[in-house]
């Protein structure tokens, strides 16, 4: 007669190499996925054949340094002035172009106003410089 003691054994899974298993797996799936780039939409940008020299009347220069001083023609203005300045410019001379140049550190919140400015009058007629320190600007 066996009078000892019959103790219940529950079943054991050992859990001790389950973190190596999944940094391997890890692994695995990390040096056999193939990165692909996304090439998104093809876009064929226009190429200028030759630049064209245009008068210096039909060109009214809008500069943006980086402290955020507006001038128009080498005339110092505030963002409030432009609708009234360039409004007239642009009433005197419906060719006008607006040749738009900003310091490369220059705010953005600034150059976003001034352009709020220039859609308000109309001046549908304007092309993007940032090169105005000499360094080559970011692409707007």
């Amino acid at each position: 007669m066996d009078f000892g003691r019959s103790i219940k054994k529950e079943p054991f899974i050992p859990t001790s190499s389950m973190g190596d298993i999944a940094f391997l797996l890890l692994v695995f799936f990390m040096v056999t996925t193939i990165f692909r780039d996304e090439n998104g939409l093809p876009v064929e940008l226009p190429r200028a054949e030759a630049g064209e020299e245009v008068n210096r009347e039909l060109v009214s220069n809008v500069y943006i340094n980086r402290v955020g001083q507006i001038s128009i023609d080498d005339r110092l203005v505030q963002v409030k002035h432009i609708r009234d300045i360039m409004g007239t410019k642009i009433s005197d001379n419906p060719q006008l172009i607006v040749a738009f140049k900003t310091d490369h550190y220059a705010d953005y919140g600034t150059v976003s106003d001034v352009m709020e400015e220039l859609k308000e009058v109309n001046a549908v007629r304007v092309f993007f410089n940032s090169d105005v320190d000499g360094t080559p600007g970011p692409k707007y």
